[in-house]
């Protein structure tokens, strides 16, 4: 995780961040095919922009951090792919629901 932080840095107050997997197996130890499992909602945060600027153009500190769990919206992000295989979601700071501790 550390080198994808340091290859890629978004711009303002935007947030990467990486949904986490899906569970494949029930508590029962059943296994789930991956047309039942929902989609995750729940993410850890990979790289943090610098903030958004206010009207005096200071930087407005962005609240959570790298390696923070969020809760993430159902819908919205931008889906990018960067070197390696995983896919990671590009949010702005507002749209993440809520940190998860």
């Amino acid at each position: 995780m550390a080198s994808i932080a340091t290859k890629f840095r978004p711009l303002f107050d935007r947030v990467l961040v990486k949904r986490l997997d899906a569970v494949k197996q029930s508590k029962g130890g059943i296994m789930l095919p991956e047309s039942a499992s929902k989609k995750i909602r729940e993410a850890t945060v990979i790289a943090v922009g610098p903030g958004a600027r206010n009207q005096d153009g200071k930087p407005v500190p962005i609240d959570v951090n790298v390696g923070d769990r969020v809760l993430l919206p159902e819908y919205g992000g931008t889906a990018i792919q960067l070197d390696d295989d995983d896919s990671y979601t590009i949010f702005k700071e507002s749209e993440l629901l809520a940190k998860v501790e």
